[in-house]
């Protein structure tokens, strides 16, 4: 159920999606509020799971994890069991930054970061195609990035 937010929530989460690392009394001054009760409704947000953590968001090919590629995948059966064994397993390995479970035409989708692409198959040859339950597996690799956003729009 979603959290009923007011204009100022909003204002807090933008800013605060846009700038993560900025102090209180410069949040408090964005969103014009004075920096006591700024810092009440984050905490508030905060404690309701609207604001679920704050991370550092990486260059990739800056560290050396420069291949993103797109995964589907297909499992040979799709009861629970085997669903939750194969969240359990791709939750394990780092190179999976985002996993989907979805309806459609495959089971899964993930999105899996390398150093590059004979990293990647390795990955895929070593790891994912040894799950069980995994029937097959198609990897789209992405030629430009258009867009790349962390932040939900918020209406």
């Amino acid at each position: 159920m979603p959290i009923r937010l007011d204009e100022i929530d909003k204002r807090i989460l933008r800013t605060l999606q846009a700038n993560g690392r900025m102090s209180n009394v410069e949040l408090a001054s964005a969103v014009g509020l004075s920096p006591s009760p700024c810092l009440r409704r984050v905490r508030l947000l905060e404690q309701a799971g609207v604001i679920e953590d704050y991370v550092a968001v990486l260059n990739g090919p800056k560290v050396g994890m420069g291949l993103t590629v797109f995964v589907r995948v297909w499992f040979k059966t799709q009861d629970a069991d085997v669903t939750r064994r194969f969240a359990e397993t791709v939750a394990r390995f780092p190179e999976v930054v985002e996993c989907y479970l979805t309806t459609g035409e495959c089971d899964a989708i993930m999105r899996v970061v390398t150093s590059d692409l004979h990293a990647y198959w390795r990955f895929q040859a070593e790891h994912l195609t040894r799950i069980p339950s995994v029937q097959s597996v198609k990897t789209d690799v992405p030629m430009e990035t258009v867009k790349r956003s962390h932040a939900l729009p918020l209406p």
